[in-house]
């Protein structure tokens, strides 16, 4: 009797393997592509930005309870770090569709219904959305830098632009990958696969 990494595969998994792949095969497009493998790549050199936090949280901690002598900058530094974690991490759940939806209705549609559903989504909410935020950002971040914003503790943090400038450019990035799932559901629709 063999074990069960001597067994063949039972058919109906290979089957079903097989189909997975040529469906995925079938979904890759020359732009949405290009553009989904730049946000990866932005969002990999970001998540080096966790391992700061965490030391920064560390170093704060150790500061702290372990010498009475928390810093508020390393305190503040850990908003800032945690915010560009999570705002730059925005477009990498995007690309990689592992951000939350409602899959209740949603598994039990086509992929022709699930494509234009995702578009008129994305057309009459996310868009518009990502374009006020964007837009209203730039005036945020411009009026921080002409001031020379600086965080109100003494011995805070200064060039508080540098933080509020992740807000445009993450929410670019973000239009950036949204415009790329965008352009992928409409291509896919209109080649009828």
């Amino acid at each position: 009797m063999g074990t069960p990494s001597d067994l063949p595969p039972h058919p109906h998994v290979a089957e079903k393997v097989d189909e997975i792949k040529m469906h995925e095969d079938e979904k890759h497009v020359l732009i949405p592509d290009l553009i989904d493998k730049f946000v990866r790549g932005v969002g990999h050199a970001v998540c080096g930005v966790n391992a700061l936090l965490i030391a920064a949280i560390i170093g704060n901690v150790a500061l702290r309870y372990g010498f009475s002598n928390g810093q508020i900058w390393l305190e503040e530094l850990q908003w800032h770090l945690y915010a560009i974690g999570v705002m730059m991490g925005l477009s990498y759940a995007q690309v990689n569709d592992s951000h939350i939806r409602v899959d209740i209705l949603h598994a039990r549609f086509s992929d022709r219904t699930k494509r234009i559903i995702e578009i008129i989504g994305i057309l009459l909410f996310v868009l518009p959305f990502i374009w006020v935020i964007f837009s209203h950002s730039l005036d945020f971040v411009a009026d921080s830098f002409r001031t020379d914003e600086r965080s109100d503790a003494p011995l805070g943090l200064p060039y508080r632009w540098a933080i509020k400038a992740v807000i445009p450019l993450s929410f670019g990035l973000l239009g950036l990958s949204i415009f790329s799932r965008l352009f992928r559901d409409a291509y896919l629709i209109v080649k009828g696969r």
